[in-house]
């Protein structure tokens, strides 16, 4: 990526929307894979009554809409004000209560995981069938759209392109051999977050627009450093997060 069309890849502007302010990217097209679209309000003609508690609306109960769903509540349903940078507000919304407890749970990737994908770290990475690795270092774009690969070579991955991501883990059961398998993205905990097993490596699968056929890659965490190996544990882990939230984003 050219530092000029990186420079416009990360532009941005502030806009003022129905729901407050907000942070966008200034090209639509250079926007994070892991945003949502500002959703549609119901009209007020179509909610007399607050849709959680049928709370009837009046002069003295009034109707306030979640800025993460759309729907429409009462102030007793609706109350709580959350940060929700997912559709780049600046400041935190007012949202119904379960959509305030899906944003509070998304709220440590965007303060913790997504820093570390951004700082990235150091791999062995095997393309494709080949047998020779080549140590580079991984990282998120800033405008989180691509996993950038620096080393000898370096590769762009659109991160919205990425089908499938496969942890690799090893872990030392009592009284058993060290166990290397790899764990579905889906349905499954990172290594790391459990019992004794931790994250190693990971594989990925993805496409190229225009090309045909399923790219592969495979990263290993390498054993020169205890704190180099610590980063792309941490790293892995944080891959894991983003990866099951840009899934979950698909099936909304």
């Amino acid at each position: 990526m050219s530092s000029e069309v990186a420079a416009r890849s990360d532009a941005k502007k502030l806009v003022r929307s129905p729901s407050g302010l907000r942070m966008v990217p200034e090209h639509r097209a250079f926007g994070s894979p892991f945003g949502l679209e500002e959703p549609q309000w119901v009209p007020d003609k179509e909610c007399p009554r607050c849709m959680q508690c049928d709370t009837k609306f009046d002069f003295l109960t009034r109707k306030h809409h979640c800025r993460r769903c759309g729907k429409c509540f009462c102030d007793k349903c609706c109350s709580q004000k959350v940060a929700l940078p997912r559709m780049c507000f600046v400041d935190p919304v007012r949202q119904c209560g379960p959509c305030a407890l899906v944003s509070h749970k998304e709220a440590e990737f965007y303060d913790k995981q997504l820093r570390v994908l951004l700082g990235g770290a150091t791999f062995l990475v095997t393309f494709g069938n080949s047998e020779k690795s080549e140590t580079m270092v991984c990282r998120l774009s800033n405008n989180q759209r691509y996993l950038l690969l620096d080393g000898d070579s370096r590769h762009e991955i659109d991160f919205a392109h990425i089908s499938t991501v496969q942890i690799l883990t090893e872990g030392f059961p009592p009284g058993e051999k060290d166990i290397h398998t790899y764990t579905s993205l889906l349905g499954s905990q990172p290594a790391s977050e459990g019992g004794n097993a931790r994250a190693t490596g990971m594989s990925l699968q993805y496409t190229v627009p225009g090309a045909e056929g399923v790219n592969q890659l495979k990263l290993t965490a390498g054993e020169d450093a205890h704190a180099s190996r610590r980063q792309a544990t941490a790293w892995l882990v944080a891959m894991h997060k983003a990866a099951k939230l840009l899934y979950e984003s698909r099936d909304q």
